[in-house]
């Protein structure tokens, strides 16, 4: 029996189909080349993963199924490198395992490659892993920017797995902000972390740090989890995935760069308008979506507004969302059929050469009405992906779809008639059934 809840719930969801179809496209398009150009480029490309293992001398402590969480680890990681696929160049680097002293400054120094980032042999890196015993500090800040450093050149997916027991040691480099800057630079690299036995402040700290660049946060318990969870993520940088391509919005129209279909990621702070162009065609329909993410404590009460506009200012479309402090990205996006008029039809018949129309360039503002308390660093700016598609349009000049409820007024006056021709007719049969029942 369908409810009154399911059939909203599928109303609903079928009306978000409608409003989304087609702003999701399979890869990010440069201008410079096609999505067929860009895909068979990035296949050429090994994704490269760098896993980075805390052995800091908490590792020591054993209670992850009665062994200590190093020893756990060493087997998980053993786990993990007889399954990395073929296709990945994975290297291993470590934080807090050779400093053994009391020195601060020195023990945030304490990073270094275990193993280069390359053509995985097996034999090599498990001799590297079992000679590892927990040592010093846990310098994660410090540990990320030598990661980062690793997996740099090439164009190509880039994935650091932080394992770790414990929140850094090494303040004030946040490793939070450390994570922040690496997304900042536009370089693509995804960090996922995984807390062995995570307490609150600890949680917090990882969870902040895999925010800041898309990755993905874990508790682990059990060694089974540690080894299944590191697998997860090396497999999943093997799999094709659409990567934003990096690009700069400008504070106007004039000069903004100029953007085809595809998924593009930017940098806004507080309170910022970013410019981006599009060229539409008549006959064609954009369609764009941005979200923004607040990587990092903000006020509550804020929006982000999308607004499609003319090279003079005059506003086509808009969309906007609005947030309260409960959600960690908002999104909005917009759709603007550029109409094909008579004379453009009759002009691209009777010359007979087959050009194509001028095309019009639509303005995208994306603004953002944030705010962070005082004690919050408001660089970098906040993280934006912008999807942008450009598809033939509606039939028909100014066309606008409706979606289901068909066009014009007339199919509203019939759905009403038959509403209230469907109301009479009720309503006599169950005065017929009323006077039966009497008589019986």
């Amino acid at each position: 029996m369908i409810t009154r809840k399911r059939l909203a719930a599928a109303l609903c969801g079928a009306l978000l189909v409608t409003l989304t179809g087609g702003l999701l496209p399979a890869a990010a398009i440069a201008d410079s080349g096609g999505p067929d150009n860009q895909r068979e480029a990035k296949a050429k490309e090994p994704p490269k993963v760098e896993l980075v293992l805390d052995v800091s001398g908490s590792m020591r402590a054993r209670d992850i199924d009665g062994q200590s969480r190093m020893s756990a680890a060493k087997q998980a990681f053993n786990e993990v490198l007889d399954a990395v696929p073929d296709e990945v160049l994975l290297g291993i680097r470590t934080l807090g395992a050779d400093y053994p002293g009391n020195d601060r400054k020195e023990g945030c120094k304490d990073t270094r490659t275990l193993y280069p980032v390359g053509q995985l042999d097996r034999t090599e890196a498990k001799t590297a892993v079992a000679t590892l015993a927990p040592t010093g500090w846990t310098p994660i800040g410090p540990a990320l920017l030598g990661a980062a450093d690793d997996l740099e050149g090439g164009n190509t997916t880039r994935r650091i797995v932080l394992i770790t027991d414990g929140e850094d040691t090494c303040a004030p480099l946040d490793p939070c902000e450390v994570a922040r800057e690496i997304a900042a630079k536009g370089v693509n690299i995804t960090i996922d972390t995984l807390g062995l036995v995570p307490n609150a402040k600890m949680r917090a700290q990882l969870m902040c740090i895999a925010e800041a660049t898309g990755g993905t946060y874990s508790s682990v318990q059990h060694k089974e989890e540690l080894s299944d969870r590191v697998s997860q993520l090396v497999d999943r940088a093997a799999e094709p995935v659409v990567t934003p391509v990096a690009t700069r919005g400008t504070d106007r129209c004039e000069g903004a760069p100029r953007l085809g279909a595809g998924l593009y990621s930017d940098r806004e702070t507080f309170g910022q308008h970013r410019w981006y162009r599009v060229d539409v065609l008549p006959g064609q329909e954009l369609r764009a979506s941005v979200s923004v993410a607040a990587d990092r404590a903000v006020n509550r009460d804020y929006g982000v507004l999308l607004r499609a506009s003319t090279v003079h200012g005059r506003e086509i479309v808009r969309g906007e969302a609005a947030g309260d402090g409960r959600t960690d990205v908002i999104s909005t996006g917009l759709r603007y059929p550029k109409p094909k008029s008579d004379d453009e039809d009759a002009d691209s018949d009777s010359d007979g050469t087959g050009a194509e129309p001028a095309a019009e360039t639509v303005c995208l503002r994306v603004s953002n009405s944030f705010s962070a308390p005082a004690s919050v660093k408001t660089s970098p700016g906040l993280p934006v992906e912008l999807t942008i598609d450009v598809v033939d349009g509606p039939d028909g000049a100014g066309d606008v779809a409706y979606f289901g409820l068909g066009r014009g007024w007339w199919l509203l006056g019939l759905l009403a008639l038959t509403g209230f021709l469907a109301g009479l007719l009720w309503g006599w049969i169950s005065r017929w059934r009323i006077a039966v029942w009497r008589t019986n």
